[in-house]
């Protein structure tokens, strides 16, 4: 047999078709009407917060320059 005879390629054919039944035949129960179950997104985190008594305030004179 040569390496472009075309049983070569029939062989192949029928390999492939056999191969497609056989994956077929495995997977026959898990067939079903829904193909995945629906997607259920997680609930979002929440970040802490921080307490009022860490928050730095800035300076009045800080906020006059800032300001003019």
């Amino acid at each position: 047999m040569t390496l472009f005879a075309p049983d070569l390629y029939r062989n192949f054919a029928l390999g492939f078709a056999a191969g497609g039944l056989l994956v077929a035949a495995a997977t026959v129960d898990q067939w079903g009407s829904r193909l995945e179950s629906p997607a259920i997104a997680a609930q979002p985190l929440e970040a802490p917060q921080p307490a009022d008594e860490f928050v730095i305030v800035p300076l009045e004179a800080e906020a006059a320059e800032n300001a003019g």
